[in-house]
């Protein structure tokens, strides 16, 4: 740091001039010498000097401390005592200017080159250090993501302009205060306050990061989404000298998503809206058209129509207005069940009578040319559930097992009501043509029909209502299907 300018003050002229000559003769540049206080800030102020040499007591009505206390209010540089005083008083008030060193007279040229070498480098660290932070702030004040930093303890030591705007608070309120005090953040879904990510991150020692739908709580009880960070502050390689949070303001975002979402919601309300017209009036119309043409061919025969025939349109009618009144049923109850109004109305029944009776009911009227197998595997059946959506949901699996199987195949229904786990498991089984693998997470979909069964005659409802059913009643429903093998519909029900 050879060349250095330095401003000697010294009231000892002799001493002043031999000073001066050793800084010389250690290649520094000596901008002028000074014997008060007064004229030491003068000569500094015109002379810019790099370091200041000032000896402690001077003559006149301000010693050097005084005087170094103001060209530093004015001036960024460095300042070196002189002193052949020690004690203890002199030297606490000569802390009060931040001095960059002391050096005990009498010194030598060496102890003089120590100091002041010492004294601009430390100087000149401090001042890029001090750059550096100035930088940084600036930075962290600028950017658009809040920032709060704490101490090891999780005292708050900095506070950016977003982070003021979303929590409502200001740094100057919260500087020194516990960063719990400030954040608090909750689980949007279950109210819950969650640990604050400070403390999580000075426990653990590791970055962490929020979960989803997370909101924090601001300062006037507003709730802003947000997500966030933290990290630990390290000092050393195992030592953690505080945290840093970044979060940002995810409302923009989270609306936009809801916009979207609602987008995409009537957009596929529209689309059931077109299917569901063409698909009742598609349903509609193969059973209109079957009565049309029986009464036509009644009409055209006349008296000629034998018993035979005659019983053969009628049984043709009646099938197609019963295809009609189900078709009419399932809409019904669709519609009640998206407008909200599905009933739910709970009453004691015996599950294995159910069942039976149900079965017994299937066979009658679908005439259906498969063998149901039913098999009850609990003594106590009793529960409390809802016997109109009961049938529903069982009689529309039992359809499909039936439509999906060849004649004569067994569809088995078994009944196991677990006390213990206060469930009651329902499983039907089919030997039908399974369901394909992609197609089992849509099948409950309205009016979604698998690939395999486009040929087969069907509205895509009847899952749909078992569904509905199953819900209704808080349960779930499983399926384990292999194509050409069959089908288990598996549905747990609570039994209260």
């Amino acid at each position: 740091m050879g060349q250095a300018k330095i401003l000697v003050v010294e009231d000892e002229v002799i001493v002043a001039r031999t000073i001066a000559s050793q800084l010389h003769q250690l290649g520094y540049i000596v901008t002028g010498t000074a014997s008060s206080g007064k004229n030491a800030i003068v000569k500094a102020l015109e002379t810019k000097p790099e370091l200041v040499l000032m000896d402690i007591i001077l003559k006149g009505e301000m010693d050097g401390i005084t005087a170094a206390s103001e060209i530093r209010k004015q001036l960024d540089i460095p300042m070196i005592f002189l002193t052949a005083y020690g004690d203890e008083h002199t030297l606490e008030r000569a802390k009060i200017t931040q001095p960059f060193g002391y050096v005990v007279k009498p010194f030598t040229i060496k102890d003089l080159r120590i100091a002041i070498e010492i004294g601009l480098s430390q100087h000149k660290l401090e001042r890029e250090l001090r750059e550096n932070r100035d930088q940084l702030a600036t930075l962290l004040n600028c950017m658009s993501d809040a920032v709060i930093a704490t101490n090891e303890q999780g005292m708050i030591t900095f506070m950016n302009p977003a982070a003021e705007k979303i929590t409502g608070w200001q740094q100057a309120e919260v500087l020194g205060r516990n960063v719990s005090d400030i954040l608090h953040i909750i689980d949007e879904s279950t109210e819950q306050l969650i640990e604050n990510p400070v403390a999580k991150v000075l426990r653990e020692q590791k970055v962490v990061y929020l979960e989803e739908f997370t909101s924090l709580v601001t300062k006037d009880g507003r709730r802003v989404p947000i997500g966030d960070s933290a990290s630990p502050l390290r000092l050393g390689q195992n030592e953690i000298g505080g945290a840093v949070v970044v979060f940002w303001d995810l409302s923009e975002r989270r609306q936009k998503e809801y916009l979207e979402q609602a987008l995409k919601k009537e957009q596929e309300l529209n689309r059931l809206k077109s299917l569901f017209i063409s698909t009742v009036s598609h349903e509609f119309r193969n059973p209109l058209a079957m009565i049309q043409t029986a009464v036509e061919l009644i009409d055209i025969q006349g008296t000629k129509l034998t018993e035979a025939k005659r019983n053969t349109y009628l049984t043709r009618i009646y099938g197609a207005v019963q295809s009609m009144e189900k078709l009419m049923e399932d809409v019904l109850f669709m519609g009640k069940a998206e407008a909200g109004y599905l009933l739910y109305s709970p009453a004691p029944i015996k599950l294995d009578k159910f069942c039976q009776e149900l079965i017994e009911e299937f066979s009658l009227i679908e005439n259906s040319y498969h063998e149901i197998v039913f098999n009850s595997h609990s003594q106590n059946t009793d529960a409390v559930m809802d016997e109109r959506l009961l049938h529903y949901l069982f009689r529309n699996l039992l359809s499909n097992a039936a439509k999906y199987s060849e004649p004569g195949s067994k569809i088995k229904f078994d009944l196991t009501c677990d006390l213990a786990d206060g469930v009651a498991i329902f499983q039907v089984k089919d030997q039908g043509i399974g369901i394909p693998t992609a197609d089992q997470n849509r099948i409950f979909d309205s009016f979604y029909r698998a690939s395999n069964v486009q040929s087969i005659h069907g509205n895509g409802l009847g899952l749909v209502i078992v569904k509905k059913c199953i819900d209704a009643h808080n349960g779930k429903i499983e399926i384990n299907s292999q194509l050409g093998l069959g089908t288990t519909f598996t549905v747990t029900l609570p039994l209260q």
